[in-house]
């Protein structure tokens, strides 16, 4: 595998290159700029030296005369001398030089190439290389004593100043700029390194790049749909079940409450608590949604749904439900029947056969009978087994249970499952047989009547009732009148799996008298 760099060895590198780039493009800047500024004040002292030299009368008078050299030029090197100009140069009207360093070149042309508009009597500057190198020259016409005739023109020239000698003046300057920058730079990356990998838990940009291609691949093969927020409810992620399940194809900078309008969910999500497998209906299917927040250092940064196909949920459970009810019915029926044959032994060895015999055939006929009924009017063998179940279990108890004879379950109310209503009715029963303990009569009346577009159940019990004030708590998970560690969860149960299918749940009860709970969803 390539070794990879580090990310501080890769911000070192960086910082320094930058840091070396930037001071010496604005090392380069800045010469250029000094540069241009020693040309501009070099152009205005030039021009003024010119001036100056135009309103001498030696000049006025000599320039143009035969001989008139003899004058200029030692008043011009004087002059020149004196200011530390490179040169001074009088010029006629033709050109010809009356003045210049060299005296070998006076009375010839001069031949610039950039002196013509000097002689239309216009003051100016320009740049150009002469004898000497680049210089600034001045140009200033020289006016007769009236002023109203030009009679030559005054050239000053001052050498410029060249790109290397200006570096060669300013090399320590641009060196001593250059090591703080760069140990400024170095110090500041080092910094801001060791401050990323603080945010980063201390993970490589590769390793972070790893972890994410890790994690895509994981959510995106559960067999549960996920989908991922920002701390203002905008999904950031969504895997492909996610997306099969919500429809939602184009899910990037979509809301929460968008994916599922009209649900519970726009007003309970608006929290920050951890909601586990509750239902709910998309599309008009029914799945179970779980939503927990999420915190990056102690600060909420979204939210992770969790979405899973209720029914294969139930599939699963409706087998374990079945098992469990198998075996609670199994050890209520051998509970009940040992005390029954103890019974019936006993009658035997006091040679009270006809008794035992009654005994024997009452239990048979009861029994034959229940079961008859469920499997003729209950068409879900998961049920008719939770209603047995249930049946033995309240024996054991104490209670009567006793299943109403108009009951009848034809078929399941799509959008629920076998499952739901076991969890209804186990729940409903359950509650009903512990109401009535320590009651003088105890009884429980169930109802169950099912097509396929309605469900109607009815569980009444002899128990001590339900206060109003606590009728609308005890579908509350947590709740329980109980007050012990793990209750207060079926009805919150059975309040979901109602309240998903909108369906309805009414109390009628009657304090230290009876309670009579009903459901329907259509």
């Amino acid at each position: 595998m390539k070794k990879q760099i580090k990310l501080r060895t890769k911000m070192l590198i960086l910082s320094f290159t930058l840091v070396l780039l930037s001071v010496i493009v604005s090392g380069i800047t800045m010469l250029l700029s000094v540069s241009k500024s020693f040309e501009e004040e070099i152009g205005e002292r030039a021009i003024a030296i010119a001036r100056t030299i135009s309103q001498l009368d030696d000049i006025r008078t000599s320039v143009g005369q035969t001989g008139g050299e003899d004058t200029i030029q030692p008043i011009v090197e004087r002059i020149r001398l004196s200011t530390n100009v490179d040169y001074i140069v009088i010029l006629d009207m033709d050109g010809i030089r009356y003045s210049h360093p060299s005296e070998s070149r006076i009375g010839k042309k001069f031949t610039g190439g950039d002196e013509r508009s000097a002689f239309s009597e216009l003051e100016y500057t320009s740049k150009a290389e002469g004898e000497l190198g680049f210089a600034i020259r001045a140009f200033v016409p020289i006016m007769n004593e009236e002023g109203v005739e030009q009679v030559g023109v005054a050239v000053v020239g001052i050498l410029a100043p060249t790109f290397q000698s200006l570096l060669q003046e300013y090399q320590y300057d641009l060196i001593f700029s250059l090591i703080w920058g760069l140990l400024i730079g170095i110090a500041g990356a080092w910094l801001l390194a060791i401050n990323v990998k603080k945010q980063t838990y201390h993970l490589e940009p590769y390793e972070i790049a790893r972890l994410f291609e890790e994690r895509s691949t994981i959510m995106e093969n559960l067999d549960t749909g996920i989908i991922a927020t920002d701390s203002r409810g905008k999904v950031t992620f969504m895997n492909k079940l996610a997306e099969t399940y919500t429809e939602a194809t184009y899910f990037k900078g979509m809301s929460i409450k968008e994916i599922f309008p009209h649900t519970w969910i726009n007003e309970q999500i608006r929290g920050k608590g951890n909601i586990s497998n509750k239902p709910i209906s998309i599309k008009g299917e029914m799945y179970l949604i779980s939503i927990y927040p999420v915190f990056v250092r102690n600060s909420f940064a979204g939210l992770l749904v969790n979405l899973k196909n209720r029914s294969e949920v139930h599939q699963l459970g409706e087998e374990l439900t079945g098992v469990k009810n198998l075996v609670a019915a199994l050890r209520a029926q051998n509970h009940e029947y040992m005390n029954k044959l103890h019974s019936i032994a006993g009658l035997i060895q006091l040679d009270r056969t006809e008794e035992a015999l009654d005994i024997v055939l009452d239990e048979t006929s009861y029994e034959e009978d229940i079961v008859l009924f469920l499997r003729n009017r209950i068409e879900h063998s998961s049920i008719s087994g939770l209603l047995l179940g249930k049946r033995s279990r309240a024996r054991e108890l104490g209670v009567r249970l006793v299943i109403d004879r108009e009951s009848y379950l034809e078929d399941i109310v799509e959008g629920l499952s076998s499952g739901d209503i076991i969890t209804i009715l186990g729940n409903l029963l359950d509650n009903a047989m512990e109401a009535c303990e320590n009651q003088e009569e105890k009884e429980v009346v169930c109802l169950i009547q099912g097509k396929k577009d309605h469900l109607y159940i009815s569980v009444k019990d002899t128990g001590k009732g339900i206060p109003k004030a606590c009728q609308s708590k005890i579908f509350e998970q947590g709740y329980s009148s109980k007050a012990k560690e793990g209750r207060g969860i079926g009805l919150s149960s059975v309040k979901e799996i109602v309240d998903a299918k909108q369906g309805m749940i009414r109390i009628v009860s009657e304090e230290n008298y009876s309670t009579k709970m009903e459901i329907e969803v259509f």
